[in-house]
């Protein structure tokens, strides 16, 4: 089914007549279909347009004259140029005319069609999305909706404003920076500077450098004075990432700082008052780290005061598709191009173990963006390690040739074979996380209307406004609880 208002330029009265057959056939619930001379009287507003496609015309000079126009009006909506076969090789000429997406030469399959009305959305939304006001800011707050992600939430939000040091425990790539940022910019010091270092990826004998900084000739190349991190972290933030690897004769000089608050530069003796909130990070396991030897028990109790523990991505499969529609709105936010996951490969992304965490995540849908640029990716078209083990793909069959009925028999093949994800999956949290992400999709493409959104889901906009409440979202603004 499409939502999406569409209008169809064409003067040929047996072509308007197929046309109309078509998106009758793709449940097109906004269509008008009109000639190209009076086509703008047909229209009330053509900003609420989600594309036009552009058929034959009456002469060459009409449909170049039908094209500025629709510059002329809105230059952001985007134009879909129809055409047969013996069109080809003049559409394929217009196609670089400002505002034309591609051509679709007729009679188009289903998956063609589609996808390139799919592209053409996420034109236009991306369009709509550089012109708003409302300032997008993504991955400032944590991405997800699992019960081990709102706890997360609730911690930071309990200890964000006191002066207590956090130690952040999880493996490597499920965010533990993403935390010590909503930390820092929900505390009192936001206005000054949130300063990270990360004490594995310096070795032993410039860490000290790093940290405290040096006077002028305290060593072989210290041509000038410097300021280290925690002088530059001044009233703000001090982030030690990947603290399990500092040596243990800088344990020692971190103890003292942490102690008594002030610390001297290399090669000086004149002492520095410091004021910064320390918050650490470790994928390591302390405790076995204190036993072997390698880490100081009076330092981890130190920076143990409130610990947050990160969950790895596979014991929160549920926030997969947040995570992959929060990654995509990134790169069309950067320009960078964009992509769309089908729910036979969400489903397969939900299945995989994720040993790379969000980090192995954000590289696949970089890589799919390259790959498919602004187009659909399938089971199919998944690097062969994402996808189902198992899963026969001749079940799904050849995709372009299925009809509306064929596609939900695949997903339903899909759904058939998929595992449970993990031996504590919790199937009303994951239904509850569905129905989050589904709504919160719903407004974003409704541009924040409740009673559009609604439509789109079909349901009454009362039950709706009531979900809103249950899960915290707001009519007209962006997800707060992402």
């Amino acid at each position: 089914m499409l939502t999406s208002k569409l209008l169809i330029i064409e003067d040929d009265p047996e072509q308007q007549h197929d046309l109309q057959v078509i998106f009758d056939f793709l449940e097109c619930e906004d269509l008008i279909i009109t000639g190209s001379a009076n086509w703008q009287e047909q229209m009330d507003d053509i900003s609420s347009l989600q594309t036009i496609l552009l058929g034959g015309c009456s002469s060459d000079e009409q449909r170049d004259k039908t094209l500025a126009s629709i510059q002329a009006l809105d230059e952001d909506v985007p134009v879909l140029l129809l055409g047969e076969e013996d069109s080809a090789a003049q559409m394929e000429s217009l196609s670089s005319a400002v505002g034309v997406l591609g051509c679709v030469i007729l009679p188009a399959s289903h998956s063609q069609l589609t996808s390139m009305l799919q592209k053409a959305r996420i034109y236009r939304e991306s369009r709509r999305v550089q012109q708003s006001e409302r300032p997008v800011t993504l991955f400032r707050s944590l991405v997800g909706n699992s019960r081990a992600v709102r706890q997360v939430r609730r911690l930071i939000e309990q200890v964000a404003a006191s002066t207590a040091n956090v130690l952040i425990l999880g493996e490597s790539g499920t965010g533990k920076e993403v935390v010590a940022r909503n930390l820092h910019y929900n505390s009192s010091r936001r206005e000054h500077p949130f300063v990270p270092i990360n004490c594995g990826a310096i070795p032993a004998d410039l860490l000290e450098s790093e940290l405290f900084g040096h006077e002028k000739g305290a060593f072989t190349g210290a041509i000038t004075a410097r300021q280290g991190r925690f002088e530059m972290a001044e009233g703000g933030t001090l982030f030690l990432d990947e603290i399990g690897d500092m040596s243990l004769n800088m344990q020692v000089k971190l103890l003292r700082v942490l102690q008594e608050r002030t610390f001297e530069r290399v090669g000086s003796n004149k002492s520095i008052k410091t004021n910064v909130r320390i918050i650490a990070a470790t994928h390591r396991n302390l405790e076995e780290r204190i036993k072997e030897g390698e880490f100081r028990e009076d330092l981890f109790y130190r920076l143990n005061v409130f610990p947050i523990e990160m969950p790895p991505l596979r014991e929160r499969s549920s926030d997969i598709p947040l995570l992959v529609n929060e990654l995509i709105s990134r790169f069309e936010k950067d320009k960078r191009g964009s992509v769309r996951l089908t729910p036979a490969s969400i489903i397969s992304l939900c299945q995989y173990h994720w040993p790379g965490n969000v980090r192995e995540l954000a590289n696949l849908i970089e890589r799919l963006v390259i790959l498919y640029p602004y187009g659909v990716v399938d089971l199919a078209e998944l690097p062969d390690k994402f996808r189902i083990q198992g899963l026969n793909m001749a079940e799904f069959g050849d995709v372009e040739e299925l009809d509306d009925d064929g596609i939900e028999d695949n997903y339903r093949n899909a759904a058939a074979v998929t595992r449970l994800p993990n031996d504590n999956f919790d199937l009303k949290e994951h239904l509850s996380n569905m129905e989050y992400t589904f709504i919160k999709q719903a407004l974003d493409e409704a541009n924040g209307v409740v009673a559009h959104a609604a439509k789109r889901l079909n349901m009454r906009r009362t039950t709706l406004v009531e979900k809103l409440r249950k899960y915290d979202l707001q009519r007209g603004e962006e997800a707060t609880n992402f």
